[in-house]
């Protein structure tokens, strides 16, 4: 029994309660017994550090799409959701709370902090989950995982262990980025640099026992002095050759130290002059390595000064670059400052400026890891990227990683599995903790966020280095991975190789690769700028349908997408156009067909049937093949426009319009005709849902279990039947139709003054289809287009004749021209021509004006009166043909 459709398309109505009955079905859950082909998807786990942003609406719809097509196509699918624990992110949020309460974590204590985190984690994460339910993600919740559960904790720790007796893990004394704010290590890729207004400030480093000679060195972090060892020139620099082996003080704190060669130094780099700091600039300490130079650390781990800085211990190292320079420039020290603006690091979390600093820490080995990666994308095996030019940018940044820091100086995270003897400081490092545990220290620090994140793919198939899971043997490697093109090195790359590393296979088959979404200005969203967009409030404006399929047809693979309001009002109304050919279909048929009954219809009906039917189903078959082309190559966007067309012209414009004609009073058809047309009728727009549904699954849903089918449109099947008719004879239908509604746009002809029209194909390369189908065109043109068409020749003299291809349709004048009116018209305008002539004739011979007038408006006026005489001449000779 259909349900009526609401007259008014309501999305809040329509999206109510969708979900629930979908999880109620089961319809998200894998299916390990089926004999279907398998397809999957892992999400890109968000953060628990907050809400979804647009990002991850746009994320997630991309891959809702996928699962809901490949579904519809007969596939077994399975997309598993999880979530990051995020560590130096999730724990600043968290810290920032207690901040609020006056509380540190240090008042807490490591347990009871976690605890607290524990708790932001579940409060966000139900967030998350009913913010994937407004989008109508497919999830399978019986598989969901989290980064920092106890199944996670596990493949960690076996990671870790593997890695460190294959020498792939390190620890060592190294520069790192520190951040100075969070207390915290950085990777590389968790720096970001911008530019910044900084100075150059030059100094004199006074050769021993010389109170005139010095060596004039530049530096833009000036608080660092302090740990500088060395001086260094360029052995081949003639201007300080004299200067090598020599000693100069150390204008900061009066130490003497040498002037060394190496030819790292540039010459014609500022003065050529270099100092060296090995505690505090990575090239420094690669030069200290190189020399066995002392590492001098001048900092505290909060970037203020320690002893090492004599009397500005204590103070911030920005505070204490200002109190030295004023100190030095008293001792005459101090050459000139130069403004510079140069790259700065900061931290990505933070915002903190990054401080090069000397730390033990915990460090995997990238280059055997890296060259893994490298043979496996030059192989046949490779895995496929979309668009392909970012493979190459996976291989930019294999062929120049540098050892990648893991160790955080964090309390939320994977602990490192390394224990230290509090007597012999020996280090054991494995998945359980020593049989004497009193007598070792655990590390107290944790792993990187991408550490484990790194797993993903295989962690969430429920991965053990012993057995094969069943989920690995069924759904990995992964079918497909969607994420942004900003992670390829941070997540992507470390997922590639740790998978070759432990399943001894590539994590996933493709590689979709989506941009970053802007303002309607093209700039990023950020909270500095304060232009972001809540997905969940576009949801309550336009409806999560409108957003998704705005998501999924603005942008192609690797692209940005610019945010519209525009385009998602126009998208709104696409989908009010949908329910509204689906509420005159409703009204308009008894019932859908299954593909069963309608291929029996068509088989009883063969030879009997209508262009018009015939044309749709033409229509729709090549519709479905080139969307699910589309949608296979990931080009969404070519699929939306496809779909869109289809759906807006060919059925809501052209066919549904015909379709009034066909099945309405006084058609030509008879009754079975009737019934296959109100049956083509429905099965066109049962597949067209079909198609629509991975775009726009809510209002599909809807109307599809208003025609009372299937218990969900989940479980009917995309392209069952191919339909392929040859269907001339209806362009003549389009032609002569699209004709008239533009001669009626033109001529502003109401639709309800009816226009009679002369055939004129005397002469007509089809004259004879166009006599066989006279009398279907004429049913056409009087319901579509309020026009009589006649067979014969006009016999009106005064008449317009429409072109169409070889052949006219000729119109009396008179049923669309009011001769009396234009005549009036037309004399009302001579009348005011007439008084503008005058006014102009009356300017242009007054001397006064052409005298003390601007040129240009003399010349202005002169143009306006040549052009008020010609137009005066066309109304006069206008009149005159109408007095005729």
């Amino acid at each position: 029994m259909m349900k009526e459709l609401e007259k008014k398309y309501n999305h809040k109505e329509v999206e109510k309660n969708k979900y629930d009955l979908w999880l109620e079905q089961k319809l998200f859950e894998a299916e390990f017994d089926s004999k279907k082909p398998a397809y999957s998807i892992v999400i890109p786990p968000p953060n628990v550090t907050g809400k979804l942003h647009l990002g991850h609406a746009w994320d997630g719809s991309l891959q809702d799409l996928l699962i809901r097509f490949k579904k519809l196509n007969g596939f077994d699918t399975v997309w598993i959701p999880g979530m990051d624990h995020a560590g130096i992110a999730t724990q600043a949020k968290v810290e920032e709370r207690l901040r609020e309460q006056n509380i540190s974590r240090y008042d807490l204590g490591r347990e009871k902090f976690i605890e607290k985190v524990w708790e932001w984690k579940e409060e966000y994460a139900l967030t998350i989950r009913s913010q994937w339910a407004k989008l109508g993600l497919s999830l399978d919740y019986s598989k969901e995982k989290f980064t920092y559960s106890e199944q996670l904790n596990k493949i960690v720790n076996y990671v870790f262990v593997n890695m460190y007796e294959n020498n792939l893990i390190y620890k060592g004394k190294r520069i790192i980025n520190w951040d100075p704010k969070q207390k915290t290590a950085l990777s590389n890729i968790e720096v970001i640099y911008k530019e910044t207004q900084g100075g150059m400030y030059h100094f004199k480093y006074m050769l021993e026992n010389s109170k005139e000679e010095y060596l004039q060195v530049a530096t833009t972090r000036p608080e660092t002095m302090f740990g500088d060892v060395c001086v260094v020139v360029n052995p081949n620099d003639e201007r300080y050759i004299k200067y090598i082996g020599k000693t100069v003080i150390n204008p900061s704190n009066g130490a003497k130290i040498p002037v060394i060669a190496d030819e790292y130094v540039e010459m014609d780099f500022g003065t050529g002059v270099m100092k060296c700091t090995p505690a505090h600039d990575i090239n420094d300490f690669e030069l200290g390595l190189k020399y066995n130079l002392e590492q001098i650390n001048v900092m505290n781990d909060d970037a203020t000064m320690n002893e090492k800085a004599l009397e500005f211990n204590g103070l911030d190292r920005f505070e204490a670059r200002k109190q030295l320079i004023e100190k030095l420039t008293q001792e005459k020290t101090f050459i000139k400052k130069e403004d510079v603006t140069h790259q700065v690091g900061y931290s990505e979390r933070s915002n903190a400026i990054v401080e090069p600093f000397i730390s033990d820490q915990w460090f995997v080995k990238m280059e055997p890891l890296a060259k893994q990666v490298l043979d496996l994308q030059s192989s046949d095996n490779a895995i496929k990227f979309y668009p392909n030019r970012f493979n190459d940018t996976l291989n930019k940044w294999m062929e120049n990683s540098h050892d990648w820091t893991i160790s955080r100086q964090l309390w939320w995270g994977h602990q490192i599995p390394a224990w230290y003897h509090n007597d012999t400081k020996e280090v054991y490092v494995g998945i359980n903790p020593p049989k004497d545990e009193q007598n070792w220290t655990r590390d107290q620090d944790v792993l990187d966020t991408w550490f484990s994140s790194a797993f993903w793919p295989f962690a969430t198939m429920d991965w053990n280095q012993d057995t094969e899971s069943e989920m690995m043997k069924r759904y990995f490697p992964v079918s497909t991975m969607v994420t942004g093109y900003d992670i390829i090195f941070f997540w992507v790359a470390r997922m590639v190789f740790q998978s070759l590393e432990f399943t001894e296979s590539k994590p996933f088959n493709d590689v979709l690769i989506h941009g970053l979404i802007r303002d309607e200005q093209g700039r990023k969203m950020s909270k500095s700028l304060g232009n972001g967009v809540d997905p969940m409030e576009v949801i309550e404006t336009y409806g999560a349908d409108s957003l998704r399929y705005f998501l999924l047809t603005n942008s192609s693979p690797g692209q940005d997408l610019r945010y519209s309001e525009e385009k998602l009002t126009s998208t709104w109304n696409f989908i009010n156009k949908v329910w509204n050919a689906s509420r005159f279909v409703m009204l308009s048929i008894e019932k859908i067909p299954t593909t069963q009954e309608f291929d029996l219809a068509l088989e009883k009906n063969e030879g009997n049937l209508n262009q018009i039917d015939l044309w749709i189903l033409t229509k729709l078959s090549e519709t479905q093949k080139q969307v699910k082309e589309a949608i296979d190559k990931y080009e969404f966007t070519v699929a939306g426009k496809v779909l869109y067309n289809f759906i807006w012209d060919d059925y809501c414009s052209w066919y549904i319009e015909l379709s009034k004609a066909q099945i309405g009073e006084n058609s030509l058809l008879n009754e079975n005709q009737k019934e296959f047309s109100k049956l083509t009728l429905g099965y066109v727009l049962k597949n067209i849902l079909i198609m629509l549904h991975p775009f726009m699954p809510f209002v599909t849903e809807e109307i599809y279990q208003s025609f009372a089918l299937e218990s969900s449109i989940l479980k009917e099947r995309w392209l069952e039947k191919e339909y392929k008719f040859e269907t001339q004879s209806i362009s003549h239908i389009f032609d002569i139709i699209s004709t008239l509604r533009e001669f009626r746009a033109n001529q502003k002809i109401k639709n309800a003054i009816s226009l009679n029209l002369y055939l004129n194909n005397s002469s007509s390369s089809v004259k004879n289809e166009l006599e066989v189908e006279i009398e279907y065109i004429k049913l056409f043109v009087e319901k579509m287009v309020n026009c009589q068409l006649n067979n014969n020749i006009i016999q009106d003299k005064d008449y317009t004749s429409l072109a169409i291809k070889d052949y006219f349709l000729d119109i009396p004048n008179k049923d669309f021209f009011d001769k009396e009116k234009a005549l009036l018209e037309t004399k009302e305008k001579v009348s005011l021509l007439s008084k503008e002539i005058e006014r102009s004739e009356k300017m242009l011979s007054n001397d006064n004006f052409i005298k003390r007038a601007a040129l240009d408006k003399v010349e202005e006026e002169k143009k306006k009166y040549e052009d008020y005489k010609k137009q005066y001449e066309v109304l006069l000779e206008k009149i005159k043909q109408l007095d005729k």
